[in-house]
Parts: structure tokens; sequence; C-alpha cells
């Protein structure tokens, strides 16, 4: 009796591990997505027999991965039960940094920002007092919520990521910042917390953030634009993030108006010291007031300046406007988008100004069918852009078939034995790069 048990429940099984595992991969994410939640779905989208959908889905509730919900509405019998993805087995560490801040946050594993906490950092400190400020918060963010243990990281930061050659692979960050040159801290933060840590650009985690949950959410093509002391755009093409070949998608601010980088004529550097030499001449009553009691101006005085009506500062913001708007004109119509957001420090202090001239050179210089539905909004997340994005990063990561095939047998991604692989690759670069001999150069 029991053989006939086994034989039946061999019926329609795959002959081969790779099967079984795309088998699991598959219906996993078709009830993680919402795709399919109940099993008379998941045999039609998946195209599997009844007793291998069976049989797959008590694997994932063994592992964890799948819990048995509520009942469905039926459709003339019996009810049928439908199935959870355990958004709660695992979490997620978010962080977005920048030059002048970090941000923090924990999501689940559906990348549901649960809580997030933003303080004031330098990026020029170096990356051993941000490694360190991460590892102590990250610490007192889980004993505080008492959330599962991480499954991975995601992290935001300024300026271009290149791609690695694998899923694993930790690359060199922020080159260009002396401190943080030839420091391994992707290494250091995946050895700290034994996970794997996944990388992208401030503006490409807050484009996905955008999209996630934010002004882009349902849609399938749009752009993001930051504007700060730099000016970058991420791009969503048919519901994918365009990172380039490198990583470096986006970098509109290196376009140039006339004889200019657009970010060295519209940038936050650029419109302060504008706004600094007005007050100082005179030109604008308000600035000159402002630089008088504080003996500083930032872009937020230049935004404020401009909602009081302050004729100097309006033009100053419109015309930067436009010189974005020229930029991002033909990318308009390069990818003919149905959402363009705009973010960062310079749109949130901008006000209408800002926003009017951006559509005004976006509108003109774009074809009329490209512009003719065309949204042009200021984003209302503000910083948690790019925390919702990060998690978003490590999801699709996590999740991706060919990455869920490695370890969906061992119910966790830090049991891909291609991760594993990693941490003793980190481990090696950590210990030739902490050798007193290291540094020597000769004999």
């Amino acid at each position: 009796m029991a053989e006939e048990k086994t034989a039946l429940r061999s019926v329609g099984r795959p002959r081969s591990v790779e099967a079984a595992q795309a088998s699991l991969a598959l219906l996993l994410n078709l009830v993680r997505t919402g795709a399919a939640t109940t099993r008379q779905e998941l045999e039609r989208r998946s195209e599997l027999g009844r007793a291998v959908v069976a049989d797959r889905l008590a694997t994932m509730i063994d592992l964890g991965l799948l819990k048995e919900g509520e009942l469905g509405q039926a459709t003339g019998g019996r009810a049928p039960r439908q199935m959870q993805f355990r958004q709660d087995a695992g979490s997620l560490l978010v962080s977005a940094i920048d030059q002048s801040s970090i941000a923090l946050g924990i999501a689940d594993l559906n990348g549901q920002l649960l809580v997030e906490h933003h303080e004031a950092a330098q990026l020029d400190a170096g990356p051993e007092a941000i490694l360190d400020r991460l590892a102590t918060i990250f610490d007192w963010l889980l004993k505080e919520t008492e959330k599962p243990a991480p499954w991975g990281i995601g992290l935001a930061l300024p300026g271009p990521v290149e791609k690695p050659a694998d899923s694993f692979e930790a690359v060199p960050v922020l080159q260009t910042v002396q401190s943080w040159q030839d420091f391994p801290f992707l290494e250091r933060l995946s050895m700290r917390f034994g996970v794997p840590v996944f990388a992208r650009s401030g503006v490409q985690t807050m484009t996905m953030g955008e999209a996630k949950a934010g002004g882009g959410r349902g849609l399938s093509d749009m752009i993001y634009v930051k504007l700060g002391r730099s000016i970058s755009a991420g791009l969503i093409s048919e519901g994918h993030l365009h990172r380039g070949a490198q990583g470096a998608a986006g970098m509109i601010g290196h376009s140039r108006v006339g004889e200019d980088l657009l970010e060295a004529v519209a940038g936050a550097d650029a419109i302060t010291r504008e706004g600094l030499a007005a007050g100082e001449e005179g030109r604008s009553p308000y600035l000159a007031q402002t630089l008088e009691r504080h003996g500083e101006l930032s872009v937020v005085d230049i935004g404020h300046a401009a909602q009081l009506g302050d004729l100097f500062c309006v033009e100053l913001l419109g015309r930067c406007g436009r010189l974005v708007g020229e930029a991002l004109a033909p990318l308009t119509n390069l990818v003919n988008p149905s959402l363009i957001v705009i973010g960062g420090v310079v749109a949130e202090s901008g006000g209408d100004s800002l926003l009017a001239g951006i559509r005004e050179a976006v509108y003109r210089q774009s074809h009329p069918m490209v512009s003719r539905d065309l949204q042009i909004i200021r984003s209302q997340m503000g910083a948690s852009s790019g925390l919702v994005g990060a998690a978003q990063v490590v999801v699709e990561e996590l999740f991706a078939p060919a990455m869920l095939q490695g370890w969906i047998g061992q119910g966790s991604p830090l049991l891909h034995p291609d991760f594993q692989k990693s941490l003793e690759r980190a481990a090696a670069t950590l210990a030739v790069k902490a050798s007193p001999a290291a540094g020597r150069v000769g004999p």
C-alpha cells in the first residue's frame, strides 16, 4: 500500500533536480506576484499536472515559503483554498546613501517598507565611518522591531554602480571619491551580515521606488529625474529598469546645453551660486535679507523665496527648469513615457516655477503624439523612494527565475551555492587587504 502511494506521488514528477527546481520557482512566483493563488489557477497557469502542483506546494509549505490562506470564491463547487507567500519568512535591509545623509530601513520579502530611519552623514567622512554607522543602525532596527533575519541588503549609492559579472559579485563603489578608492565596501557589508548585497545608483532605486509605490505605480513606461548637485535620470521601459551596458544609464547632467554641462548651469550648486550673487548685489530683496541674517544661502532658501513671489528667484528656477526640459525632450521623444516624475532637493524646493519651466520645454520640443497624454509631476515620496526602490532591487534579484532555482530547494537564498562561494571570495579579499604585507612594494 505504501509502495502504491509512493508510485502515485511520483506520477508526473520531473525526472531531474533542475526540472523540479524550475517548477518550484515557477509556482512560487505565481503565488508571490498574485498571478495565481488557488491550486486550480496554478495548474492552469503553470501547465503542470495536479499531482506535481500538489507535491510542489507541499514542499514549499514545509520550507516555510508558502502557507494556506483563506477560502477563495466558489464557482459552483467547494470554495478553493488560496495559497499565500510567506513575506515574513525573512526581511530585507535597505539603505540609501547620499552626499550628506543616509536613510535606512527594513522591508518584508515583498519589498514592502516596514520601518525607516533618516539622519545626516557626510560621504567624505570615509567608507569605514559609513559602514560602521550602517551596521549599528541595522542592528538596532532589527533588535527594536524584532523582524526575522535578513535575506539580503539593497544599497543605493550616489553616482553610477557598475554591473557585476554575476549576481553575487561585489564591485568597487564610489571610486571617484578619494577616501573610497579600493575600499571593499560591499564585501565588508556582506560579511558583516552574512547576506548578499545588491547595489544600484541612487537615481535607479528612486526610479524603482516611484514605479512601485509612487506616481508611476501601475505604469510600464516612465522617467524619473533627480535634480540635486548632480542631475540624472532613471528609465522604466515596458516595466523594466534600463541600466545600460555598464550600469550608468541616465547621466543626463553631462548633456550639453549651449557650451555648458546641464548640471553646471541647472544643478543645486549653480542655483545656489547665482542666488548668492543676487543676494550680495541686492537683486533679490528676500535673499539679501536671508544672507544678512544667516550669512549663507541654500537652494531651499531660493525655492522658498520663489514661492513668496521673489521675481529673481521665480525667473532663476523657471530658467533652470527650461534647461532641464530641453535636455529631457530628446529622451522623451526616444522612449515615449506616459509619466515624468521630478524629484531631488531642487524639485522639492523649486516650487511651481521650476516645474512649469520643465513642462514648457518638454511639451514644446516633443512630438505631439509623444506629449499628447504625457504627465509631468513632482515626486511626493521624498527620500523614501530610494529605500522602497532598494527593497525592490533585492526582491527582483532574489526571485529572478534563474536565481530562485538555485536556492528554492534549500528554502533560503543564503544557502545558494554561488552565494556561499562569494562569501569565501570576500573573506579571501579581506584577508589579503588586512595582511601587513598588502601595502608593501618589493621584497
